[in-house]
């Protein structure tokens, strides 16, 4: 082998780029430390400082590092865990019961471990260690039978499960992790395919991956996801010359605070929008109110209505109580009119908005863009350009 060789060898062993910032490296971190302590304090308090059933086993912290740094990865799902954990406790115990060697038993228990997660859909890479430690553990494990199935194993598993579920929700985090179901990406995906343009569904997705001989850590859905939020970006990057003043509707029809929800319900339905900008004296965006928000806000019923009145007559505030800035969004995502559309694509797919006001420079309301607004855009822009080429 050439030195050449040898030092690109030796290259590949360099580290990838961590893909995530430091909050977020930080959050996985205090979720570890919180769920190991939950699950090891809970074993303390369930049986005591005196119990031969160990605290903790090495395993879980190896279940942590997946549920709390991986928690989007198929092998750190809640069946994963607790299935993986349990078949391969199982499937230790068995096997360090059958030969008195434990050199013997351990490549066995892996063996049998790996192909009991495949048969049950559970595979968790810690649950390997999970079988060693029923075989390697020692008099202490070995005297648990099968008992070490239920405790430490299953209640360790459900306990750091339990805890990272929490964690996740109250960070504000998807967990147990589905795949988003980006419907807009797709549906441009369908347009551009419905012209012409290359386009992918999830059946190539799954004939390709059924043609590699190893388990991608990423699931189906995320995939197609990635793909198709990649493939809308390359598209749009081929129109980097179109704005969202290109492309937005205007005027922008509004509302001020101080309008009625049946004012603006009516107004909603008189233009056929399905969003109102609610905009100050100077046009500034103070927030945003929908179609659904006005329909619910009205179909509250009559004791709601009576009661509302009620407090109106006995505050004084009558115009307040009823008005759209009771039940509008505030927190709106904008757009500047020379925002290249390529912009939009994350706020329209990531944060699952449908209506994005655009702004002037001096921060004033002057359009609103939908989702239509861009895929039309990109379509009349596709037929200038073919157009032009013939």
């Amino acid at each position: 082998m050439s030195r050449a060789s040898i030092s690109r060898w030796l290259v590949s062993f360099k580290p990838l780029p961590v893909a995530i910032g430091w909050p977020e490296r930080l959050r996985s971190c205090l979720g570890a430390l919180i769920g190991i302590a939950f699950t090891g304090g809970l074993m303390f308090v369930w049986l005591g400082s005196d119990s031969g059933l160990p605290l903790l086993v090495a395993p879980m912290g190896a279940s942590a590092v997946l549920l709390f740094a991986v928690p989007a990865s198929p092998l750190a799902q809640p069946w994963s865990i607790i299935g993986g954990n349990i078949v391969s406790a199982i499937v230790g115990v068995a096997c360090a019961k059958a030969m008195p060697n434990p050199m013997d038993a351990a490549p066995l228990a892996i063996m049998l471990a790996i192909a009991g997660m495949f048969a049950f859909r559970c595979l968790h890479p810690p649950s390997g260690a999970v079988a060693l430690t029923a075989v390697l553990g020692g008099p202490g494990i070995h005297s648990l039978g099968y008992g070490f199935v239920i405790a430490p194993i299953a209640v360790q598993s459900f306990a750091l499960l339990g805890l990272a579920i929490v964690f996740h929700a109250a960070t504000g985090h998807r967990y147990p992790h589905a795949a988003s179901k980006l419907k807009d990406l797709r549906a441009s995906a369908a347009e551009r395919a419905a012209h012409g343009t290359q386009s992918f569904t999830r059946a190539d997705l799954q004939a390709v991956i059924g043609r590699r001989k190893e388990i991608l850590d990423i699931d189906l859905g995320d995939l197609e996801s990635l793909l198709a939020e990649v493939q809308l970006q390359s598209y749009i990057r081929t129109f980097s010359g179109l704005t969202c003043g290109d492309i937005m509707s205007t005027p922008a029809i509004s509302v001020p605070p101080t309008a009625t929800i049946r004012a603006a319900a009516r107004l909603l339905r008189r233009n056929d929008i399905k969003a109102l900008p609610v905009v100050d004296d100077t046009a500034a965006v103070m927030g945003i109110i929908t179609r659904a928000d006005a329909d619910n806000s009205i179909r509250r019923g009559l004791t709601r209505q009576m009661s509302m009145w009620l407090e109106q007559c006995l505050s004084g505030r009558h115009s307040e109580m009823l008005n759209v800035s009771r039940i509008m969004t505030v927190h709106v995502s904008t757009v500047a009119a020379t925002t290249p559309i390529a912009s939009l694509v994350p706020i329209f797919a990531a944060h699952g908005h449908h209506h994005i006001p655009v702004l002037d420079s001096n921060a004033r309301l002057v359009g609103m863009i939908t989702q239509a607004d861009l895929i039309f855009g990109l379509y009349q822009q596709t037929e200038l350009q073919h157009e032009a080429a013939q």
